[in-house]
């Protein structure tokens, strides 16, 4: 991990700079005759820094802490001066702040502290002052927010001379810290903040407060101003912008909770070059949006814009990161995915480490496709050498992601996929090693198994397997299902006769052994299945799905001619519930919208490559996704690890699926179908849910899930007979991280990973726990302090807190505390409806080495196109220091290593 922040003594969170300690080493040993020489400085800083990194791989070091590390590092070294002289130094410095809080403290008891303005004058600070703000700030939140409680604990954190904007984070830090008691403490909390960003956005207007008339009336100024400084696209300027004025609803920023408020403001508010300013506030950033995705509308574009800023801003959907990027923007590349495929020649192999590159620039997450790579020890006939096979090139690969940071606001991210057949199938599962020939290792990019049906069919058969080497079976990659397992036996038939001299024979359930281990070691490679992918696509007619994505969602052709793109927005479920079950009419009117916009984007996206506009036009794919499953199924008393739950999946994801292909084709009525919609599935009548009967033919193995619906589908199925399909491919699932810590939702279709955990910010840590959690124990009348510091003891899980009545235990599990069993089931159900796959992490508790297999079998066996993530259960526990050591004694310290999760 590279050190990038560090915790101040306020609180606060901000950037780690380590000149700041090559600075007071050399003053100290500057104090002490120049003890440590310059060189040896540098070398010292850096032990320090790789020290940090060690000991805080999974949370952000306060200064006090570095400081210890600093002088124990000074003294390992025998620089006995030098820390002497640091260690004076500290403790004349610690003297000083001691000396000016109780002063502060005195000014205020006095009633004189003063706090200075942001022109440089100064004003006494005024306590009736600051609770009068709060109280104005927590207007509607008054039966839950302690307000006089609250100021006290601003009050303490005050020193004489603090400048007005400390005291704005001064107020924001306290409140954080009460957000662990009640939802409400977010919500102020983003009101607070608000205040902050009307300042920094309004500047000399001196806007310190919300002002309807004032937000209102600078949106056409913001619009014309971006434009004119090229931070917005000239078209932006052909809305009626009084209209879209009119149409913002400034009560939608309290759909914000602060670490909602807190993303956009780091990531996605518009900003002034440099990105020195913030120029957005909640609503225009939700309008700038839509707008931008108005922009290629040819009638009622005001219209357009107004109705797609409706489900944006209030958090019905919201589109992929990309596109919140870089809508209405001069360089709109506002696609999420790109799946390239590398052809086995130099040339082109470069051609796509450049391709990605520009990729990534522009804020892409990218999947290569190796398979075609010729293995080690192949002929290269040309210079008469043996090939040294793929890992080489997967290096350069790995070194170019970390050079590119995507937008400046991402790092890099890539994947890369073999199929387990390849001859250098073993070396590739070992990339993310830690071990080992660090020049065939690659850190710090994805890598994921690309698994034909019949290695499976092997491993259950306890058979061999053998690998082959692409360049002596050129056509293997490139087909599938019964076609495939013949060719592969006829491969296997040609080496036993000696026709083929490179490859090797091996227990298939060696190789998947390897492949688990490694999963479970390094949490790569991937498992993902070539067969699901392909059988079940819409494209069959044109092309092969040769790898998935970043994300293991997206299931497209690519080939040399086309890298696949793919271009995603989510659904949020939690604001879909109605009386114990979805709205289907808001559902539809939703769909139809996010359908919409995100077509759109097709024709509005920025393309870095001929390639993926040629991919884009011909297909027009995108990937209509879900969020707030788990808090859906909280609204309903739902436990996760149930059949009711499974069903949930089934019906809500069936909804979603019946009214996205529905827009699709309506759109094609209105604009044609995509170019080679001809031949397709859907132009042979065969939707998603029809296609596990062909995964199941070709397999010869049955698939246990029923094929039922709730839903009359004639009438799309009509629909679409009709008028074709705007849209290759419609769904898919996203793991939505990012966008639904803005709609403050559970990430897409996961449960809830604990119920109590702390989060980061450039303002510092706070500690956030489940809401539904505490509504349901203040209804039974469970919720108190000493409730919340049990729960804190447990890390979040209630299941051995007895008082707490079963069902609501039941209810409110942690990921860890499901069998992975009920995860996959659901997505299997979840996935007959989708076009595409989801990206589903496989969450496993404890060390057993069947019980992965089990899983990973299981969801082979129920159909399942792709998985993403094995995640195991992490060590780190959320902060005690509230918790009362008499009745839990000193430590805290839990062991959860061999507990079983839950069952029914």
């Amino acid at each position: 991990m590279v050190l990038v922040q560090i915790k101040k003594r306020n609180g606060a969170v901000v950037d780690f700079d380590p000149n700041r300690i090559e600075v007071a080493i050399r003053k100290a040993s500057e104090a002490a005759n120049n003890e440590i020489p310059t060189e040896d400085i540098v070398l010292l800083v850096e032990g320090i820094v790789s020290n940090l990194e060690t000991l805080f791989a999974t949370s952000v070091p306060d200064v006090e802490s570095t400081q210890d590390i600093v002088e124990q590092e000074l003294m390992r070294g025998g620089h006995f001066h030098t820390a002497r002289s640091y260690i004076l130094y500290r403790d004349t410095h610690k003297s000083i702040r001691e000396s000016i809080d109780r002063d502060s403290e005195q000014k205020l008891q006095n009633s004189e502290l003063r706090i200075t303005q942001a022109d440089g004058s100064t004003e006494l600070f005024s306590y009736a002052r600051l609770v009068k703000d709060l109280v104005i700030a927590a207007e509607g939140l008054e039966d839950v927010i302690a307000v006089d409680a609250l100021a006290q604990a601003i009050r303490t954190n005050l020193y004489d001379g603090m400048p007005v904007g400390e005291l704005e984070d001064a107020m924001i830090i306290a409140t954080k810290a009460y957000i662990e008691r009640d939802k409400a403490y977010a919500q102020l909390a983003s009101r607070l903040m608000m205040r902050k960003l009307y300042s920094e956005v309004f500047g000399d207007k001196k806007a310190t407060k919300p002002n309807a008339e004032l937000y209102k009336s600078e949106f056409s100024h913001f619009v014309k101003n971006a434009v004119k400084n090229k931070r917005l696209d000239k078209r932006m300027l052909d809305f009626d912008l009084d209209a879209l004025t009119d149409a913002l609803k400034l009560e939608r920023d309290d759909l914000l909770d602060y670490m909602g408020l807190q993303v956009l403001y780091g990531n996605y508010f518009l900003r002034s070059e440099a990105r020195e300013k913030v120029l957005e506030l909640p609503q225009y950033f939700w309008m700038r949006v839509a707008m931008g995705m108005a922009i290629v509308e040819k009638k009622n574009k005001t219209e357009w814009a107004i109705k797609f800023y409706e489900v944006l801003s209030s958090l019905r959907y919201i589109a992929s990161s990309p596109t919140l990027f870089n809508s209405g923007t001069n360089f709109s590349q506002l696609s999420s995915c790109f799946l390239n495929t590398v052809e086995d020649d130099l040339k082109h192999i470069y051609k796509v480490y450049l391709d990605t590159a520009l990729m990534s620039k522009f804020s892409g997450g990218i999947a290569t496709d190796w398979t075609n790579i010729r293995a080690t020890g192949s002929l290269i006939k040309t210079i008469d050498v043996t090939s040294q096979g793929v890992v080489p090139f997967l290096k350069i690969a790995n070194d170019s992601t970390v050079a590119i940071a995507r937008s400046g606001r991402r790092i890099g991210a890539t994947a890369v996929y073999l199929e387990s057949w390849h001859l250098d199938i073993e070396d590739f599962l070992e990339l993310r090693k830690n071990t080992g020939d660090e020049r065939r290792r690659t850190h710090d990019i994805n890598t994921a198994n690309w698994i034909p049906d019949l290695f499976m069919k092997r491993v259950m058969a306890d058979a061999e397997w053998t690998l082959f080497s692409p360049d002596d079976t050129p056509d293997l990659h490139h087909i599938f299902g019964k076609a495939f397992e013949a060719r592969y036996v006829e491969y296997e038939r040609m080496a036993d006769e000696g026709k083929i001299k490179l490859y090797k024979r091996m227990p298939a359930a060696a190789l998947w052994r390897k492949m688990l281990s490694m999963l479970f070691e390094t949490g790569h490679p991937w498992i993902t299945f070539k067969d699901p992918c392909n059988l079940r696509s819409p494209q069959d007619h044109v092309g092969v799905v040769h790898n998935s994505n970043l994300c293991t969602e997206i299931t497209l052709n690519n080939s040399k001619e086309e890298t696949a793109v793919c271009n995603l927005g989510s659904v949020n479920l939690a604001v879909h519930m109605k009386d114990g079950a979805l709205n289907k009419e808001l559902v539809a009117e939703t769909v139809t919208c996010g359908m919409r916009m995100l077509d759109n984007v097709i024709d509005i996206c920025y393309y870095v490559t001929p390639e993926t506009e040629r991919a884009n036009v011909n297909n027009r794919p995108v990937g209509l996704g879900i969020m707030g499953h788990q808090d859906a199924l909280y609204m309903l008393d739902i436990d996760f690890a149930s059949d009711d739950a499974v069903a949930f999946a089934d019906e809500s994801m069936e909804i979603i699926s019946y009214y996205a292909i529905s827009a699709s084709a309506e759109l094609a009525h209105e604009r044609g179908s995509y170019k080679t919609y001809k031949g397709s599935k859907w132009d042979r009548g065969i939707f998603p849910v029809d296609t596990l009967d062909i995964l199941e033919k070709e397999r010869g193995l049955k698939l246990d899930i029923n094929r039922k619906g709730k839903l009359d589908w004639k009438p799309v199925r009509a629909l679409v007979k009709k008028y074709g399909m705007r849209n290759s491919n419609t769904m898919a699932i996203a793991p939505t991280a990012s966008i639904a810590n803005i709609a403050g939702c559970v990430p897409c279709i996961e449960p809830i990973y604990k119920n109590l955990y702390v989060k980061s910010n450039m303002s510092g840590d706070f500690t956030v726990l489940n809401s539904y959690l505490i509504d349901d124990l203040k209804e039974t009348g469970l919720w108190t302090d000493d409730m919340l510091n049990k729960i804190k003891y447990y890390d979040g899980s209630i299941q051995e807190i007895k008082e707490i009545p079963a069902a609501l235990r039941a209810k409110y599990k942690e990921v860890f505390e499901i069998e992975p069993q009920w995860l996959i089931k659901a997505a299997a159900y979840r996935g007959k409806w989708i076009d595409q796959s989801q990206s589903l992490n496989i969450y496993m508790r404890g060390v057993s080495g069947k019980k992965l297999s089990d899983a990973y079998l299981y969801a082979w066996q129920m159909g399942l196109k792709t998985t993403y993530y094995l995640r195991t259960l992490a060590a780190s526990q959320v902060e005690k220091s509230t918790v009362s050591t008499a009745e839990f004694g000193t430590t805290h310290k839990r062991d959860f290593s061999e507990a079983a999760p839950v069952t029914n």
